[in-house]
């Protein structure tokens, strides 16, 4: 009896669910953000993801992201925020910038999350950030120049301006068009949250017609 009660429960359920999930309209998936903040290129839609190297859910969306980011319309605008949320993310934001700069990003940020989450790697100091920028052609040196640099601490500013004003409270999170912020918890999963990012940008695309 208690078997059948649970199956009829999870019946009744899933569809719920389901049906919730691609209801993205009425704020359903989402938050409208109350001050829309301004996009780095006004002629395309922007989507920002903010994030943390050391964030497990961060780590669990990426695959996610990889996959989504191959077929990027030619009018969309994808880019990576690192937040600092805590005094233990201060490097990881600082090594994301490093590697941006030197144009190494896109080589070692999957492999940045693997060392962290696969080989359990604290990744926080940086004598230990700048022995693992070695193997993407960076000298230790340049690694140091550019980690203490004022470029580095103007984009942590910069970042951290946007990410209050975002609203954001925790990562990952998806920022679309500097108006809407879309989480797991909002978009009900990890697994929805680039669904509900593409109907708030074909919802941009049509706005701008």
């Amino acid at each position: 009896m208690k078997k059948l009660l649970t199956a009829l429960f999870v019946a009744v359920l899933l569809p719920i669910t389901s049906a919730w999930a691609q209801d993205y309209s009425d704020g359903n998936g989402y938050t409208t953000i109350k001050n829309p903040v301004r996009t780095a290129d006004p002629n395309k839609i922007e989507v920002v993801e903010i994030f943390w190297y050391g964030c497990p859910h961060c780590y669990a969306l990426e695959p996610l992201t990889q996959a989504w980011k191959k077929n990027l319309p030619d009018d969309v605008d994808f880019k990576y925020m690192p937040a600092v949320f805590g005094r233990g993310w201060l490097a990881h934001a600082k090594a994301f910038h490093v590697a941006d700069i030197l144009g190494v990003e896109d080589k070692l940020h999957a492999d940045m999350f693997n060392a962290i989450h696969q080989e359990h790697k604290r990744m926080t100091s940086e004598e230990e950030l700048a022995e693992f920028f070695t193997h993407y052609g960076v000298s230790e040196d340049e690694f140091t120049k550019q980690y203490n640099s004022f470029a580095v601490n103007s984009r942590l500013s910069q970042a951290d301006a946007k990410i209050r004003a975002y609203g954001a409270r925790g990562v990952p999170g998806l920022i679309v068009n500097g108006k809407y912020l879309v989480t797991a918890a909002t978009a009900g999963s990890n697994n929805n949250i680039y669904s509900v990012v593409d109907y708030l940008i074909e919802q941009e695309r049509q706005a701008s017609k």
